[in-house]
């Protein structure tokens, strides 16, 4: 598999493994006719197709971009738990700026 074809390589393993057929999964979600080949000349979906790609195969959008090997979802709580503490800190910030423009937003 070469880093150009990866997506379409995963996609097409994935496809196969469902024992779908690329127009089959284009009509399931509602794609053109002929979308997905697309992918073969090593053009990057869109993180909208890329996300519905995944869900659709219930796998990671990490792992179908190459960026993971496991096809396996990964829960939030398992990714917080990997980060460094400077990391962790800076998520919660993040998150403390976020919460508290939601709160003045809704008044």
């Amino acid at each position: 598999m070469s880093d150009k074809t990866l997506f379409y390589d995963r996609l097409k393993e994935q496809i196969k493994l469902n024992r779908m057929s690329f127009n089959q999964v284009e009509r399931d979600l509602g794609y053109p006719r002929n979308s997905l080949n697309n992918y073969k000349n090593g053009i990057d979906p869109s993180g909208k197709r890329l996300v519905e790609l995944a869900d659709y195969f219930n796998v990671s959008p990490q792992y179908l971009i190459g960026k993971r090997d496991s096809t396996e979802k990964v829960s939030l709580l398992n990714e917080f738990c990997e980060l460094q503490p400077n990391e962790k800190k800076e998520l919660y910030s993040i998150c403390q700026s976020w919460a508290s423009k939601q709160l003045f937003k809704s008044h």
